[in-house]
């Protein structure tokens, strides 16, 4: 655990903080230290294995940041927060869920699977644990819907952020993983059936992805929040979107997800 945080500190260190990837991982390094302090404490009845269930989760990460670090593609899943990372017209909560929505819909059910076939056990042995992660995951969510969503002043004006966040939930997201994990699990005994599932969630979770960073249209509000100047933007960027206003592909993943459109 120390090592995986020992990263995420890096990581934030090396990007401006108004970098999209930037604004998810202090989120995830927030997360990453609260599970690290209940492992010492009587809190999980197996401390062990939540470690190596976290550990295993937090690489999916790392491998995504690792491959757009060396010019290659990442996982379809984390695409959408790595080309949109500088967008001025995507707010910092948007980010933060859609960095969530790649992290624990499609690569939480992968870790979980990983880790059973690591321990040798079934996801049951797990579940206990992985519910009290969600107790834990609950409050940080609360606290960064507080500290991100726009002040009253502005509230008017990105009212669709409101409505398109609202329309996820950490809870939701987790109970969704933990049906793909045993649906995973299940199938380990057909390996093109797991990888023809696993390749489906990719794709799946990165169009909700891509919905959650719609644009809201640039403001100068956003560009101030960001440290950015008109000139330039953060580097490091993976296919980086001119901003813009939304156009109809966006529009229309937005619809399929089932979230609302502005």
């Amino acid at each position: 655990m120390d090592a995986v945080i020992g990263r995420l500190r890096a990581i934030g260190a090396g990007l401006p903080a108004g970098d999209g990837v930037a604004v998810f991982n202090r989120m995830y390094l927030t997360v990453t230290e609260v599970v690290r302090d209940r492992l010492t404490r009587p809190y999980f009845a197996d401390p062990a294995a939540t470690a190596e269930l976290d550990a295993v989760f937090a690489g999916r990460y790392l491998l995504a940041v690792d491959a757009v670090a060396a010019g290659r593609r990442p996982p379809a899943c984390w695409q959408p927060l790595f080309e949109r990372r500088a967008h001025p017209g995507v707010h910092p909560l948007q980010f933060a869920l859609a960095g969530m929505n790649a992290h624990i819909q499609h690569d939480l059910p992968l870790a979980v699977v990983d880790t059973c076939r690591r321990l040798g056990c079934a996801p049951e042995h797990l579940a206990g644990d992985y519910r009290r992660i969600d107790g834990l995951l609950a409050g940080v969510e609360a606290d960064v819907r507080e500290r991100l969503m726009p002040g009253p002043d502005l509230l008017e004006r990105v009212e669709p952020l409101t409505h398109r966040v609202g329309a996820w939930s950490v809870g939701t997201a987790r109970d969704a993983a933990w049906v793909s994990a045993r649906a995973l699990w299940e199938l380990r005994g057909a390996p093109r059936a797991a990888a023809a599932l696993a390749d489906a969630l990719d794709g799946s979770v990165g169009l909700l992805g891509r919905a959650l960073l719609t644009p809201l249209g640039p403001t100068e509000e956003h560009d101030a929040e960001r440290g950015r100047d008109h000139d330039g933007e953060p580097d490091g960027g993976l296919g980086r979107e001119p901003a813009g206003r939304v156009d109809r592909g966006d529009q229309a993943q937005l619809e399929c997800s089932g979230l609302p459109s502005a």
